[in-house]
């Protein structure tokens, strides 16, 4: 059955230091090629108190949004708040996508894992082999749970905070049939890896810098960076001149919006057009930021 397109949609992006995010762009893009007028607000907030993400949820639902993408640093808190969630989404315990029906009634969706798994095999034609995940948040789970669906061989992960690791190593038994391994140090993780995830926030505008010094990086195969703006961060540079292949955190980006948009408006948007449309950000490491 054809979903009529809406003539218009309200939609928004909670999170923490969101100024920089592209999504308003790229729903409002998204829009006008489908015919529908999209308002796309950024719903910035100052404290990271789960409190405060309940309120700008139930504040959007009261107000008529047809629905809002969720990041850092609310994912994980996001799954509790919506009603109707699938198992798989239970299990992986984070959304980052959430529509509006029958005014406050929230159904939740990740299109961090559906995005990642389509930016994947358009950017890399092999399997993953033994991936690295640094950086065990919202958006490290849901790369966790792709890369399983995409056939990696082994998964380490790696995070300052533990027990973000241990949650996600429960999250992922009943999911996985590979091992998964909780490593103590960032050199464990790493070594005879064919594959490294940055999920961290290191490379944000505010959080300057890259999760693996560039002495470590090269017998990889490839690396993927969750930071989208700018498109070569300092991690993805030190992978390209250490001669990886790099899946820019613009492909998750562009792919979790496009599945979002459609999850939105019941509206599929021409990829190709939109692509031309959104030009890539500048590359300039100073800009970075990251969906996560």
């Amino acid at each position: 059955m054809t979903t009529a397109a809406p003539a218009a949609v309200r939609l928004g992006l909670i999170g923490v230091g969101i100024a920089r995010s592209r999504a308003p762009e790229l729903h409002r893009l998204a829009g006008q090629l489908c015919g529908i007028r999209v308002t796309y607000d950024l719903i910035a907030l100052e404290s990271d108190a789960p409190e405060a993400f309940d309120a700008a949820l139930a504040a959007c639902g009261a107000r008529g949004y047809a629905g809002v993408n969720v990041t850092h640093p609310f994912k994980e808190r996001a799954a509790g708040a919506v009603r109707n969630l699938p198992e798989h989404l239970r299990q992986l315990g984070a959304v980052n996508t959430i529509r509006f029906e029958g005014g406050a009634a929230a159904y939740g969706f990740n299109t961090d894992y559906t995005g990642f798994k389509r930016a994947y095999r358009n950017g890399l034609a092999y399997a993953p082999g033994v991936v690295a995940i640094i950086g065990t948040g919202g958006v490290g789970r849901a790369i966790a749970f792709a890369l399983v669906d995409l056939g990696v061989t082994e998964l380490r992960l790696f995070d300052l905070d533990r027990s973000r690791c241990e949650r996600l190593l429960l999250a992922l038994q009943p999911h996985a049939r590979v091992p998964v391994v909780l490593c103590e140090h960032l050199e464990e993780a790493i070594a005879d890896a064919d594959g490294l995830v940055n999920a961290t926030p290191l490379g944000m505008h505010h959080h300057p810098g890259t999760p693996i010094p560039a002495a470590m990086i090269g017998a990889q195969r490839w690396v993927f960076d969750a930071v989208y703006t700018p498109t070569r961060t300092h991690f993805l540079q030190d992978a390209t001149a250490a001669g990886l292949e790099v899946l820019s955190g613009y492909e998750l980006f562009f792919y979790q919006g496009v599945d979002a948009f459609e999850i939105f408006t019941g509206v599929p948007v021409d990829e190709a057009r939109l692509r031309d449309a959104l030009t890539e950000p500048s590359p300039e490491p100073s800009a970075s930021d990251r969906r996560g």
